[in-house]
């Protein structure tokens, strides 16, 4: 049985890397999927690939870390699909490798941004619509780096960790309106945002990310997707609050 079958599945940051293997996962899972991101280079074989697996799959261009924005995001999908079951919030960027004291207000801010106030956006619209509802899911895409500090990373990291302080809040707050809100922190994925940071072609650079992990690889965007319908499905319907860790063993180090 296709374990969304029917469901409105909304997804920010769905045309690449991890966001685009859940979106093609929630597809073949029968979910009715709406891609929500900026419209790059990836849009048409991106959805070509999503479509593939469920025609009624769409795209809306929209940016997360503007609320009006995800506003019409959300209000475009419950229109055509009648109803928001489930939310994977996983826009987010990298930001520079730079140390504090050295960081620009505009770096930090920017990362900031979409990481963390983005995510502030997409749930307080995303939760507004499944609170009348009665019922839906969120999963915040979170990182390792929610967990631990990472020289160079500060914004990032910071945001990370918000990230699963709002989670936490939120189940809090909606577990009796029939949500579940939880996170996912995917240790190193081999992706754009991660191979934009120059380990492409850089063997000493990737080794050294490789092995920070004990089953000794870099993870894969489907092995995230997995755990994303398992999260979004009801085989985890007495989940919320939590984070689950898809790290190759990294937090245990």
């Amino acid at each position: 049985m296709k374990r969304l079958k029917n469901k409105t599945v909304f997804i920010t940051g769905g045309l690449s890397g991890i966001g685009k293997a859940c979106a093609v996962a929630a597809a073949r899972e029968g979910g009715n999927v709406v891609v929500g991101d900026i419209k790059s280079v990836n849009l048409d074989g991106a959805m070509k690939e999503i479509q593939a697996e469920n025609e009624s799959a769409v795209f809306f261009e929209c940016d997360a870390s503007d609320l009006s924005s995800i506003s019409a995001a959300v209000d475009f999908a419950t229109e055509k699909f009648k109803t928001l079951d489930v939310a994977l919030n996983n826009a987010g960027v990298g930001g520079d490798n730079t140390s504090i004291a050295v960081m620009t207000e505009e770096d930090w801010n920017s990362v900031l941004r979409v990481n963390l106030t983005g995510v502030f956006y997409c749930m307080k619209k995303e939760i507004e619509v499944m609170a009348t509802q009665k019922s839906g899911v969120v999963v915040n895409m979170a990182s390792i780096l929610g967990k631990v500090g990472f020289s160079g990373s500060s914004a990032y990291v910071a945001a990370k960790h918000g990230v699963l302080g709002l989670t936490k809040t939120a189940a809090l707050e909606y577990a009796t309106c029939g949500i579940r809100v939880n996170a996912i922190s995917p240790g190193f994925i081999n992706t754009p945002l991660l191979t934009k940071g120059g380990i492409n072609g850089n063997d000493t650079a990737k080794q050294q990310i490789v092995s920070m992990h004990p089953i000794n690889r870099l993870g894969k965007p489907e092995e995230i997707a997995d755990a994303f319908i398992f999260l979004a499905s009801a085989q985890s319907s007495f989940i919320t609050g939590t984070t689950l860790d898809v790290d190759g063993g990294y937090l245990s180090r």
